[in-house]
């Protein structure tokens, strides 16, 4: 019986994630599976991905093929490498030790270079949040301006009015008096 690794589909639509399963590889995607040995979430950023390492190690070394998505998250996630390791210890290339130190070597810094990436997103997330704060600081400093302009202009001609009004009660008020000494 051939064994692949492969991707089962699940979620909504337009909103999928992955089971990664160990199949028969007459049986459909979403079909019957011998075993589930992780998840993948591909709508986090980044991708999320929980694997239960030893099982999948275990059914590569066993004759299991991923597929190419499967492949490509078994690398990413060293199991890959640490196959082909492995490999070379079987063919005395190298012992056990020399493995592991490589293979740590490797996973320290692959979790080093995922930090950054991480490190530079949120750095990222961060300057955009500032230039948008500053843009809206800036856009409110424009609107109280403008208010402010609208104020003064709306005193301005309330004040004239009032003079106005001022002005007009005065001008009877003088001719009255004059009225009535001339009387």
């Amino acid at each position: 019986m051939a064994t692949k690794i492969r991707l089962q589909r699940h979620g909504r639509k337009s909103y999928a994630y992955y089971q990664i399963v160990v199949a028969d590889s007459r049986a459909p995607r979403d079909g019957r599976f011998i075993e589930r040995i992780g998840s993948y979430n591909p709508n986090t950023n980044p991708a999320t991905v929980d694997l239960n390492f030893e099982r999948a190690l275990y059914w590569l070394q066993v004759g299991a093929q991923p597929t190419d998505t499967t492949r490509n998250i078994l690398s990413r996630e060293g199991v890959c490498l640490k196959k082909h390791l492995l490999e070379g210890v079987k063919k005395g290339a190298f012992d056990e030790a020399a493995a592991e130190e490589k293979f740590q070597a490797w996973l320290k810094n692959k979790q080093a270079s995922v930090q950054a990436a991480k490190d530079k997103d949120s750095e990222a997330a961060r300057a955009a949040a500032k230039a948008r704060l500053e843009a809206e600081k800036e856009a409110n400093k424009a609107k109280a301006e403008e208010v402010a302009k609208k104020k003064a202009e709306l005193a301005a001609a309330a004040a004239a009015e009032k003079a106005e009004e001022a002005a007009v009660e005065e001008a009877p008020a003088e001719e009255t008096p004059a009225a009535e000494s001339a009387e």
